[in-house]
């Protein structure tokens, strides 16, 4: 993995566990299940290696818990 392809996988690391943190301490509701949403669709591009479209979901669960 190139040192570019290292940052952006951590980068996109922290920002997953910065919005799982968020998400726990969210009440339950509709917008704790659509943040959910988001952020399992992160996690299969982030397995996938896709990680804009992993920061795209992730602001968008960020957003739902807005």
């Amino acid at each position: 993995m190139s040192e570019e392809n290292q940052t952006q996988e951590n980068q996109t690391v922290k920002h997953m566990a910065s919005v799982k943190a968020a998400w726990d301490k969210a009440p339950e509701g509709p917008k704790k299940a659509a943040a959910l949403k988001h952020y399992q669709a992160a996690e299969k591009a982030h397995e996938a290696e896709n990680d804009e479209e992993a920061h795209n979901e992730l602001k968008q669960a960020s957003r739902a818990l807005v």
